[in-house]
C-alpha cells in the first residue's frame, strides 16, 4: 500500500465493497453518488486510471467502470477491511450442529462442511488423510457469476478432484491464519470469478484442511472471522 495516498485508499475501498454488493462494474458517478469522497467525479475517474495502471484495478468489457484485480482484493483483506464480530448465535448454533460428531474426525468434518457451507452461501470443502469431502454446491447458483454454465462446471469439476484441491490448498499457504487463492491465479479463464478461502487444521493427530470455494465477491469482513472461529472450534473438539 506504500504508493497510495488515503484519497486513492478511499476510492479502492469504495469500489471493491460496491462491487462485493452489486456484482457489477463501478464507475466514477456512482462513487460521486453513492460515497462521500469530497473530490470531483473528474478527480475520481483520475484517481482510478492511476489505481488501475497499479493493477489495484481493471477495465470492465461491458462498460466504462472498473473491477477490483486479486490485487486490490489481496490488500482489502489483508489491511483496509474491518473484520465483522461474530454473533453469539453464530458461534453458538456453529458448535450446536457438530458437537455430537467430535469423537470421529471424519464425520466432524462432514457435518463442518455443511454447516459452512450454510454459513457461507459458498461450497464448503474439507481435505483429511488424501480424502475429499464437500457441501453446499447449490449455494452457487444464487450468485450471477455462476450463471455461465462453463464457469460453474469447472468450480464443481474442481471440487471432484482431490489432487487439484491439493494443490490449490498448498499454493496459497501464507503467514496468516486464514489463506486466500483467487481463481485469477489458477491459470484457467473460467475461474477467474471464484475465490477460495481456507485454513490448516491441527489437532495433533490429524492434519487437514477446510475451507469455502466461491464468488470472488466473497463477504470477507464475514467470512474470515468465521473460517477462524471454525478452525478454533474443530481444533477443540478433536483433542
Amino acid at each position: 500500500m506504500i504508493d497510495l495516498v488515503a484519497r486513492q485508499v478511499q476510492i479502492l475501498r469504495a469500489i471493491i465493497e460496491e462491487f462485493i454488493k452489486t456484482a457489477e462494474p463501478v464507475g466514477s458517478e456512482t462513487l460521486d453518488k453513492k460515497f462521500n469522497i469530497g473530490v470531483s467525479p473528474a478527480t475520481i475517474r483520475n484517481e482510478m486510471v492511476y489505481l488501475t495502471k497499479q493493477g489495484y484495478l481493471r477495465k470492465s468489457h461491458t462498460s466504462a467502470g472498473r473491477l477490483p484485480t486479486p490485487l486490490a482484493m489481496r490488500l482489502y483483506v489483508n489491511e483496509l477491511m474491518k473484520e465483522r464480530e461474530l454473533s453469539v448465535a453464530d458461534e453458538v448454533g456453529a458448535k450446536e450442529k457438530i458437537w455430537n460428531h467430535r469423537s470421529e474426525m471424519d464425520e466432524l468434518l462432514y457435518e463442518a462442511t455443511r454447516v459452512l457451507a450454510d454459513k457461507s452461501q459458498a461450497i464448503a470443502v474439507a481435505l483429511s488423510d488424501n480424502r475429499l469431502i464437500h457441501a453446499g454446491s447449490a449455494n452457487l447458483l444464487n450468485m450471477p457469476e455462476f450463471f455461465d454454465i462453463k464457469v460453474m462446471r469447472h468450480v464443481l469439476n474442481l471440487i471432484e478432484e482431490e489432487h487439484l484441491m491439493t494443490e490449490i490448498f498448498n499454493s496459497g499457504i501464507s503467514e496468516n491464519p486464514i489463506h486466500l487463492v483467487f481463481g485469477a491465479d489458477l491459470g484457467n479463464v473460467n475461474l477467474e470469478p471464484i475465490s477460495i478461502i481456507y485454513t490448516s487444521l491441527d489437532t495433533g493427530t490429524h492434519h487437514c484442511k477446510i475451507g469455502v470455494v466461491g464468488s470472488f465477491r466473497f463477504d470477507y469482513p464475514y467470512i474470515i472471522p468465521m473460517m477462524k472461529y471454525f478452525k478454533g472450534l474443530i481444533e477443540e473438539l478433536a483433542e
